[in-house]
C-alpha cells in the first residue's frame, strides 16, 4: 500500500512539481491549497506518512499551517520562500523534519532526497550513548523525526552490549564524558570489531577544548559535533555519514554480485566458500561442491537471441535460489554456475542436486512469447579436504565427464563412468 503524502501548497506550478517528485517515490499525494483545506482533510483522515507544508498560505501567512499539521502527528517538511533569521528560528523551534528555501531547482532535488530518506531511514538503526538522560532524549527525538530506528545506552559498557544485541546498528553517536567508559575508549573498543565499512561513529562533547575532535577521529570516529549543536548541522552530519555507509554497501554489493542474475559472482563465491568449507571441516559437517553448466546453451542464443539467453540465465538463478536457498550459489561466468551445500549425509546432498536437475529437465522457461526447454549437467565433489581451487578443478573435471557422457546428468568426482 502506498504511503500517503499531504502536500500543502497554494502555488499550482510548485504543487505540480512536488506531486511529480512524490509520485516518483511511490507516494499517494493529497493536495491542500489553504489552511481551511488542511483542517478539512485532517479532520477526515490524518493517516499521512509525511507532509510538505508551504510556510505562507492565503489564509495563513505566518506559518500557522505548520502547527496545524504537526498537531495531528504528521511529520512535516516546510517549504518557504521567506528566509530571514526570525522565520528560520520560528520554523526550527517546531519539531519539523526539515525546512527548504524555495530559491531554485536545487530545493526540489533536496526535497526528493528528504522524502526518500523518510522512507528508508527506518532500515538504519542508530545507537545513542550518553549518561545525561536529557541530552540523550534530545538526540533521540531529533533522530525519530527523521524516522530512524533508535537504541540508547547510558555508558560505553552498555553500548558494547547493545551492539552485540542489535546487528542492524549502522551508526553510534557517543558523548565524550561518561562514567565506566568514556566516548573515546568506547570508539577504540568498537573499532576492534567493526570497520568503517560496517559502522560509522560520531563523537560529541560540550567541552570547550578543541583537541577532543582530533582525539575522537584518531581513535576511529568518522565525525565530531560540539554541543550545543543546531538541528540543521546535526541532520547534515547524520545524513552525510549514513549515505556514505550506504554508498559503500552498494559498491561492495556491486563488486560481489553478478549483474544479470543477482547471484554471487566468482570472486565472492571463492571468498565465502573458503570460510564455509573451513567451518564445515571443523565441525565435521557433510558438504558438497557442485559446478553446473546449461547444456547446448549456444543453441539457445543462436535460435532465440541473446536476450532470450539472458532470460534463461535469470530464470535458472531463480530455480537455484528455490532449491538451494540455505546454500551458497553463484554464477561463475557464461552459463556456468556453482553450488556449495551442506546436509546430513552425501545421499541427501546428491538427491537435492538431482531434484534440481530433474525439475530443470521437465520445466519450460518463459521467454517473451515462447517457452524454452533446457537441461543441465553437474559435476560434484563431496567432503574434500583439498584446497578450494583443487576442489573446483575436480568438480569441473566431473562436469566435463557428465557432458561427454551425454549431458543432463550428475557425475561425482572420483567415480568411474562406463
Amino acid at each position: 500500500m502506498a504511503q500517503r503524502l499531504l502536500v500543502v501548497e497554494d502555488s499550482k506550478p510548485i504543487a505540480t512539481v512536488i506531486k511529480q517528485i512524490a509520485q516518483s517515490l511511490n507516494y499517494e499525494v493529497v493536495l491542500a491549497t489553504s489552511l481551511a483545506q488542511v483542517e478539512e482533510v485532517l479532520s477526515v483522515n490524518n493517516d499521512f506518512f509525511a507532509a510538505t507544508v508551504d510556510y505562507a498560505l492565503p489564509d495563513a501567512l505566518d506559518g500557522e499551517a505548520i502547527a496545524c499539521v504537526l498537531s495531528h502527528g504528521v511529520p512535516s517538511v516546510v517549504m518557504t520562500g521567506k528566509m530571514d533569521d526570525n522565520t528560520r528560528q520560528k520554523i526550527l523551534a517546531q519539531p519539523v523534519i526539515d525546512y527548504i528555501p524555495k530559491e531554485n531547482s536545487q530545493a526540489f532535488l533536496y526535497l526528493k532526497r528528504v522524502l526518500h530518506w523518510q522512507q528508508t531511514n527506518s532500515q538504519n538503526a542508530i545507537l545513542v550513548v550518553d549518561d545525561s538522560s536529557s541530552a540523550r532524549n534530545h538526540i533521540v527525538e531529533l533522530l525519530k523525526r527523521r524516522n530512524f530506528t533508535v537504541y540508547t545506552a547510558n555508558n560505553g559498557v552498555q553500548a558494547l552490549e547493545k551492539l552485540k544485541q542489535h546487528k542492524n546498528i549502522k551508526m553510534v553517536i557517543t558523548d565524550l564524558e561518561m562514567p565506566e567508559m568514556d566516548g573515546i575508549e568506547l570508539t577504540n573498543e568498537i573499532r576492534k570489531n567493526y570497520s568503517r565499512e560496517l559502522l560509522t561513529i560520531i563523537g560529541i562533547s560540550g567541552a570547550s577544548n578543541g583537541v577532543h575532535s582530533a582525539r575522537f577521529i584518531k581513535n576511529g570516529a568518522d565525525d565530531f559535533l560540539r554541543k550545543p549543536f543546531c538541528p540543521e548541522e546535526f541532520y547534515c552530519r547524520i545524513t552525510q555519514n549514513i549515505e556514505s555507509l550506504n554508498n559503500i554497501a552498494q559498491i561492495q554489493h556491486a563488486a560481489n554480485t553478478d549483474y544479470l542474475t543477482e547471484l554471487s559472482n566468482r570472486r565472492a563465491f571463492f571468498a565465502n566458500a573458503e570460510k564455509r568449507i573451513a567451518e564445515y571441516s571443523k565441525r565435521n559437517i557433510h558438504y558438497c561442491l557442485a559446478v553446473l553448466d546449461i547444456d547446448y546453451f549456444k543453441k539457445v542464443n543462436d535460435n532465440y537471441g541473446h536476450d532470450a539467453g539472458d532470460q534463461v540465465l535469470k530464470v535458472l538463478a531463480l530455480y537455484l535460489r528455490k532449491h538451494f536457498g540455505s546454500g551458497l550459489t553463484a554464477r561463475l561466468g557464461g552459463e556456468e554456475f556453482a553450488i556449495l551445500l551442506h546436509g546430513l549425509d552425501t545421499d541427501q546432498l546428491y538427491n537435492k542436486l538431482d531434484d534440481f536437475r530433474r525439475e530443470m529437465s521437465i520445466s519450460t522457461l518463459p521467454c517473451g512469447d515462447t517457452h524454452i526447454s533446457i537441461t543441465v549437467s553437474i559435476g560434484v565433489l563431496f567432503d574434500s579436504r583439498e584446497a578450494l581451487s583443487k576442489q573446483m578443478n575436480e568438480a569441473d573435471n566431473a562436469l566435463y565427464l557428465a557432458k561427454d557422457n551425454g549431458r543432463n546428468q550428475i557425475v561425482v568426482s572420483g567415480t568411474d563412468i562406463e
